[in-house]
């Protein structure tokens, strides 16, 4: 069984290694390893392996898709009878604030008094003013155009600018310079209603989770994602685009907020709807305690693995 996490990842090598593997040439043509004249392991694997897997349904049928098949995507319809898509799964011993040590309160579903403790030493440690009626959305992420901080920054900057409607914004991650800074830089206009902070820090991490009232997730696509699980278990509704395992994992007005095109004016739509609902305290908590109630844990992705190997036992 192969497993394909990301495909746009496809780690090609010059011909010269199969010499340095001891590969007869005789696998490099079209419909042996040999991809756009590089070799390709990836391809190689995917040809060979009895059973193909990704890590959501909706990633497994987009990876049949010119758009998002990376150059693979024949292959794989020629092959979908063996790929499947099986989610992640989240590790709720370490990613629950029931019991999560690295967070200021501890709280749940039916007592979510420890989150407004969290959110308000977030706001201090950020230092963002501590209002606990302004809504706090976090990004936990990789900073690059597939996790769509593109179109965030854009949608920002205009929510910022008109300082309607009220909200405050924390980032914590590493990636595209470029991105880095345009952000970096908003945060510098708006130190009254944006925080970033460039690298990974696990302990704040944690804490986002646990301050935040919405969790932003605009990724161009996504395999499945780990960010949005974790944020539905401490109580932050997310808002994602309807792509890979987002889609999977988020039902839209029920546990979060959707958006289908990729387009700055699709996630404007769809954080004003977010933040509008919070402005519904009723409804806001009801969407929290779904959110919270949601199970992703490994239990029911390493049964689907097992009932996977087992088929193949009995052919």
């Amino acid at each position: 069984l192969m497993t394909i996490h990301n495909i746009a990842f496809l780690g090609q090598f010059p011909p010269s290694l199969l010499d340095e593997l001891g590969l007869s040439t005789d696998l490099f043509h079209p419909d042996g390893i040999e991809f756009y004249g590089s070799v390709s392991l990836l391809k190689a694997g995917l040809i060979s392996a009895d059973w193909i897997t990704t890590v959501s349904p909706r990633y497994a049928r987009e990876l049949e898709t010119p758009e998002l098949g990376a150059g693979l995507d024949g292959l794989l319809r020629a092959r979908s009878d063996r790929l499947v898509g099986i989610l992640n799964g989240a590790d709720y011993s370490q990613w629950d604030p029931m019991h999560d040590p690295m967070i200021p309160a501890r709280y749940g579903p039916d007592q979510l008094a420890g989150k407004r403790e969290c959110k308000a030493a977030v706001q201090r440690a950020l230092g963002l003013p501590v209002e606990a009626h302004v809504p706090l959305t976090v990004a936990v992420s990789r900073l690059t155009d597939q996790k769509g901080f593109d179109q965030a920054a854009v949608v920002l900057e205009g929510m910022l600018r008109r300082r309607k409607p009220q909200l405050q914004m924390a980032i914590l991650g590493t990636g595209d310079a470029v991105l880095e800074a345009r952000l970096l830089e908003l945060a510098a206009r708006f130190p009254q209603a944006m925080a970033v902070r460039i690298g990974y820090d696990e302990r704040l991490a944690h804490q986002l989770y646990a301050a935040a009232d919405l969790y932003l997730m605009p990724s161009r696509y996504e395999p499945c994602g780990l960010g949005q699980l974790y944020a539905l278990r401490y109580g932050a509704p997310p808002i994602v685009r309807a792509t890979g395992g987002l889609d999977d994992t988020v039902v839209d007005g029920e546990t979060g907020f959707k958006f289908e095109p990729f387009t700055a004016a699709a996630l404007e739509r769809a954080w004003l709807r977010a933040l509008s609902t919070y402005r519904d305290e009723t409804a806001f908590q009801a969407l929290q305690q779904r959110s919270m109630a949601q199970d992703f844990s490994w239990g029911r992705s390493a049964e689907r693995y097992r009932e996977l190997y087992l088929s193949h036992a009995e052919e």
